[in-house]
């Protein structure tokens, strides 16, 4: 017969938790003498036993005893002293003379690790699927922020990158997790708590707790409030046993988001050891382990609401920015402008960043995520952006040649969408790549692809786009909010659809208007670019580009011909059949809301008006928009970027909870 505590050693989850220590044992063995025939049972009023398997008889002790008997032992509530229970075994021989007796002194400890597994922003006791991670609106596990953002504003370094907590504000950028105990005032002479991580979440995880009363009037001069636990250096680490009814506070830091090599998840786990023989180190009876998965970066669409707009102040842009400033104005947000002592003459804000956010239950902040481009504007997004609550992330492409494609004009976001059934409420990142069939072109480099793969939650779109020049998305599709079940229309520039107006100018004897009128670019009438063969087929080409993006999108974000409106753009054909804009790329706009800061296209003018801006004003005033054309020729268009790549919006976050995605 073995007598044996409950619950077993092991990952144990129950509520409470309650482990039983022997303390001492006394009176003989707790395995039965060789020829004992019974045994009956005596306990204190707090301990519970059962017999396994379940003896015949039935009536009063004493029970026959077999070779498999198993007496199972349980308390109910915690101990308040040690050693403040026990239980007694009798054995008896033939004639029921006793043959020995075995005395167990126990005392009953509740452990618990928790988090906050349910999300709902509080810490709550010992939840049952506190050790697993599920998605959806049922799902369950914790939620961990990367601590990407700096509390300091001169001399900063993202917190992730500090080995120490310097500000008590910092603390709002992890998460919460408790140890709850109740016990007696110590634990047994050589048992002992410990937290572990394993080698694998060291990288992506530190733990700090904070110190206990004792702690603090002790060591109040020499150590930090919130001592390190768990890191890359220590594994793992005791943690006080705090006695009686107690709770310890740590907090959960994020070191690194998902990518290719991580997939977000982390576990913790506290272990009570027990001392073995000596010279033998201690070993686990009982171990409880919390789940994290660290929180994605996540864009923002169009149709989100604007927060505030970024742009660059250069030596000759002053009138786009006069038209930006007034759009911005008007629309009631905020303008902030990079200076040219910071940008050094780099314009282009929406190539270098994409502005997204990251979120838990318990907070949530914007995060700028830095494209390796890293032209003049290089060091704005850390100097400038990164700061409290405000995190900055990036991805560096070591021994790889960075080509246009890696500028963030060429990654986007759609609105949500309902695709074969299947839900993308946070929408589908879009990124530009080279032809599926190609042996040769450009191609964002891998290392930003498996980041935006890791991410999860926005499933990217791969586009064709390397036969642009520049080779960016947004130089030929955006998103723009509607106002029916929708929520928004897919903006593509079409030369058919310019040729169309176009020709409809001409037959309505307007064939003399001219293009580019008042610019000191040569001008030229809607008879000569009709005329012009060369230009037809290159834009020939360049709608069979975007005609097969058009397919992908409609397939991949569930798309119908009536959810998408036609621009009238056209292209002409540069060096290695790689295009641009013709004129000023009227698709390439900033959203603001309802308000459309479009790049003024200069078009040929019917009874003294653009008839580009014309169209385009019909077919916007249709979903209720507002458009406002800016001058960006000299300092945008004609360094082939229009009036989007000079700009950048950070947007307010979703509503929906990504952890509440079906996945």
């Amino acid at each position: 017969m073995f007598l044996w505590c409950e619950p077993p050693p092991g990952l144990c989850h129950g509520s409470p938790l309650l482990l039983l220590i022997p303390f001492t044992i006394s009176g003989g063995l707790l395995s039965a003498p060789p020829t004992s025939k019974y045994f009956s049972v005596q306990c204190s009023p707090r301990v519970q036993y059962r017999i396994t398997p379940p003896p015949l008889e039935s009536g009063t002790l004493p029970t026959s005893l077999n070779g498999n008997t198993m007496l199972l032992i349980t308390m109910d509530t915690a101990s308040e002293v040690g050693n403040d229970s026990k239980l007694s075994v009798m054995y008896y021989g033939e004639k029921t003379e006793v043959l020995g007796k075995a005395v167990v002194h126990l005392t009953a400890v509740e452990i618990s690790l928790d988090v906050d597994a349910d999300r709902d922003g509080q810490v709550e006791r010992n939840n049952p699927n506190k050790g697993s991670w599920m998605w959806g609106p049922n799902g369950h596990g914790a939620i961990l922020l990367v601590n990407c953002d700096s509390e300091h504003t001169y001399g900063k370094r993202r917190d992730s990158e500090c080995a120490e907590v310097t500000r008590v504000s910092d603390l709002k950028d992890m998460s919460p997790m408790v140890l709850r105990t109740s016990g007696p005032a110590k634990l047994p002479e050589g048992y002992k708590l410990t937290m572990h991580i394993s080698q694998g979440d060291a990288e992506s995880v530190r733990v700090f707790r904070t110190r206990s009363t004792a702690e603090n009037l002790l060591y109040k001069s020499f150590v930090k409030d919130y001592p390190l636990v768990l890191g890359s250096e220590d594994l793992s680490k005791e943690v006080p046993y705090l006695g009686g009814n107690a709770e310890m506070n740590f907090y959960v830091e994020g070191l690194r988001f998902p990518d290719k090599d991580f997939e977000g998840l982390i576990s913790i786990s506290l272990s009570l050891l027990e001392p073995s023989s000596p010279g033998f180190p201690e070993t686990p009876i009982f171990t409880d382990r919390v789940v994290f998965r660290v929180a994605p970066w996540i864009m923002t669409p169009n149709t989100l609401n604007p927060v505030e707009v970024f742009v660059c102040s250069t030596s000759d842009n002053y009138q786009f920015l006069k038209g930006m400033r007034r759009l911005v104005e008007n629309s009631g947000y905020k303008l902030k402008v990079c200076h040219e002592y910071m940008n050094r003459g780099d314009r282009w804000m929406q190539d270098e960043i994409e502005f997204g956010y990251i979120d838990s239950p318990h907070q949530r902040f914007p995060v700028v995520l830095d494209s390796p481009r890293d032209g003049e504007l290089q060091d704005f997004p850390y100097d400038v952006l990164l700061g409290p609550d405000f995190g900055y992330v990036t991805r560096t492409a070591y021994n790889v040649e960075v080509s246009s494609l890696d500028s963030f004009g060429n990654l986007e976001v759609s609105p949500p969408v309902i695709v074969n059934g299947k839900i993308y409420p946070l929408g589908r990142i879009i990124i530009g790549v080279a032809f599926p069939t190609a042996t040769k072109g450009r191609n964002m480099t891998k290392v930003v692809q498996d980041f935006l793969w890791a991410q999860k939650v926005q499933e990217p779109i791969a586009l064709f786009s390397d036969w642009l020049l520049v080779g960016h998305v947004d130089e030929f599709m955006t998103f723009v909010p509607a106002p029916d079940k929708k929520g928004f229309r897919l903006l593509l520039a079409s030369p058919d659809a310019g040729y169309k107006l176009f020709r409809g100018l001409q037959n309505d004897g307007h064939g003399q208007a001219k293009m580019f009128d008042g610019l000191e670019e040569e001008e030229i009438t809607v008879d000569e670019i009709l005329s012009d063969d060369k230009l037809r087929a290159e834009n020939n080409y360049v709608q069979s580009c975007i005609d097969w993006n058009r397919d992908v999108l409609k397939r991949e974000l569930g798309l119908d011909d009536d959810d998408i409106i036609d621009l009238p753009i056209l292209f002409h054909v540069m060096e290695e059949n790689r295009a641009v804009a013709y004129y000023p790329d009227m698709v390439n706009m900033i959203v603001l809301g309802k308000n459309l800061g479009i790049p003024k296209p200069f078009g040929p003018k019917v009874d003294g008006r653009c008839a580009l801006e014309a169209e385009m004003t019909s077919l916007m005033e249709g979903l209720g928009l507002c458009c406002t054309y800016i001058d960006d020729f000299a300092s945008y268009h004609k360094l082939l970027g229009e009036v989007h790549c000079g700009s950048n919006v950070r947007r307010e976050p979703f509503s929906f909870k990504w952890w509440n995605l079906e996945m």
